[in-house]
């Protein structure tokens, strides 16, 4: 796992930094200048090789500083270099202002307030230094400066063919205009986001942010690469962040702690998932599966499939009467047990070797109200999605007053509005001013609230705990997996964790694991992908992994 910061605790990384007599403010703004062109010169070879034109827009806070600072090692490399500031160069911040100075001696800076439209940018790079992580609100109106994109395009005089020939345009930390711990876009008037949208390259800082792999802050930022600029690593970041550094803007103070430190899960340790070679069935766990009535079993065959690929020792479906044909004529691997109702299931459930139940795929509302409280008094590692979810939504007090800390729910969006409505609608708010209320923000309440991990579905998906541990695992960059929007696909990964809780995983591990694993399953079949295909690819993944 990496490390996803917010704004404030990444400002506060570098306050320590700075207050402990390591490094200094512009030493740190130095290197992040230069690690922008780095990344630039990286991902464009032709650029380092011969003179170029470039267009840098700085804003009136230290991303602005950082622009002063591309935009003279550009020059120094012989570049073509024209500077427009946005704000008062007079309140500039004092590192800033230095970087703005030593920009004056080689070139003039313009304001962004008199850019005339009909001149177009005519550059090959343009650089986005104006607001980054440290905009906490709307866009000003900055008038007619980012049309749409059309015109944008007719007025670029581009050499090297980008992409409709638009120049590359590269973000310094994130895009302005989208909020660094959310990654949902302010409001604004104009028509910024068509400029944002149009980013091809992020270059963070130290860690990558919440932002980056939130709501839309991934298409906003176009490749995103962090460019080391000498701060601690992870375990001195929690060091730092847990000796509760406070910094007062204005009447604003934050604080940030070691509790609050979000993990992006990135990847994933083999010895996980070995087997070892005395192990038996039971060794790896049983997993129990309920199904619906006839006609509504494939969703738990799905799942069931997916908790047997990802090594459960035993899966059993617990199936209606009405239903044992029907299922009977589709496994083969996995074992089938009639449950007719809630004393049938808990009858059933009194076999000790059974540790791990899944309940919703397929399972329709009535079972569920009647299956969801027998199977919770049980006491064992329960998965609740799809109708086990959707059945208490009328009073979702009542699950939650049942739910234990073995439980993992795992909603997607409708389904957490029904359970959660009043966070579900704060997310849903614009985000007028930030922080705005994020994704990881919402599945911390939820979690909380409910007493267990919540898996909060979607291309961002989120993972709490109740003692507030949080991870995102977004399918977002080169992990990418749109083909996972296919029915069936969530089933899948509600019988994947199962199957993890059921092979001993924690609650927390088994939802990031399963989540990892899921994606890794949909990139490695790639299009037409359907969700029986999911569990099938799986033993690829983890040969692949080199899992024993």
């Amino acid at each position: 796992m990496s490390e996803l910061l917010t704004a404030a605790q990444m400002r506060a990384i570098e306050m320590a930094a700075i207050e402990s007599g390591e490094v200094t403010g512009l030493e740190l703004m130095e290197r992040a200048g230069r690690g922008v062109v780095e990344a630039i010169f990286e991902e464009w070879p032709e650029f380092a090789q011969t003179s170029h034109r470039a267009v840098v827009l700085c804003g009136p806070g230290n991303n602005g500083g950082d622009g002063f600072v591309v935009a003279r090692l550009l020059k120094e490399w012989g570049w073509e270099v024209e500077v427009y500031l946005y704000g008062d160069r007079e309140k500039l911040p004092p590192d800033a202002k230095a970087n703005y100075e030593r920009w004056c001696e080689m070139g003039e800076v313009q304001l962004l307030e008199v850019y005339e439209r009909a001149k177009g940018w005519r550059c090959d790079l343009l650089i986005d230094a104006l607001f980054g992580t440290g905009l906490r609100r709307g866009l000003p109106d900055l008038g007619e400066l980012f049309w749409n994109m059309e015109d944008m395009v007719d007025c670029f005089d581009v050499e090297f063919g980008h992409e409709r020939g638009r120049p590359a345009i590269v973000a310094v930390d994130i895009p302005s205009g989208v909020c660094s711990d959310s990654g949902r876009e302010f409001p604004n008037e104009k028509l910024w986001e068509r400029f944002s949208a149009a980013v091809h390259l992020t270059v963070s800082f130290h860690t990558a942010k919440l932002g980056h792999y939130l709501a839309d802050g991934a298409a906003q930022s176009g490749k995103t690469v962090v460019a080391d600029i000498g701060l601690p690593g992870a375990e001195e970041n929690l060091r730092w962040l847990d000796a509760e550094y406070v910094k007062a803007q204005g009447a604003e103070a934050w604080r940030v702690a070691k509790r609050d430190v979000v993990s992006l899960f990135d990847r994933l340790h083999p010895s996980w998932l070995a087997k070892m070679s005395d192990d038996h069935k039971f060794s790896h766990g049983h997993a129990f599966i309920l199904t619906g009535s006839a006609g509504r079993t494939g969703a738990a065959r799905l799942a069931a499939r997916g908790a047997l690929r990802v090594g459960t020792g035993l899966v059993t479906l617990g199936v209606p009467g009405e239903a044992m044909v029907e299922v009977a004529a589709q496994i083969t691997g996995e074992m089938m047990r009639e449950v007719v109702d809630g004393a049938a299931l808990r009858e059933r459930l009194q076999d000790q070797r059974i540790n791990a139940v899944c309940l919703g795929p397929g399972l329709g509302l009535r079972q569920a109200e009647e299956l969801v409280p027998v199977a919770l008094e049980a006491g064992r590692a329960t998965v609740l999605d799809a109708d086990a979810l959707t059945a208490f939504a009328e009073d979702p007090q009542v699950l939650f007053d049942m739910l234990h800390g073995a439980c993992v729910l795992t909603p997607h969006g409708g389904e957490f509005a029904r359970l959660f409505p009043d966070i579900a609608e704060k997310l849903a708010a614009p985000a007028v001013k930030g922080p705005a209320f994020s994704k990881v923000d919402a599945t911390r309440e939820a979690a909380k609230r409910a007493g267990c991990v919540v898996l909060y579905k979607g291309a961002d998906t989120v993972i709490a705990a109740p003692d507030g541990r949080c991870a995102v695992h977004a399918a977002a960059y080169e992990r990418a997996a749109p083909w996972l929007a296919t029915a069936g696909a969530g089933d899948v990964l509600a019988g994947i964790i199962t199957g993890l809780l059921a092979r001993g995983f924690a609650p927390m591990q088994a939802a990031e694991t399963g989540a990892w694993l899921h994606v890794e399953a949909a990139r490695a079949f790639g299009p037409g992908l359907i969700a029986e295909d999911l569990p099938e690819m799986l033993p690829k993944v983890l040969r692949d992994l080199g899992v024993a």
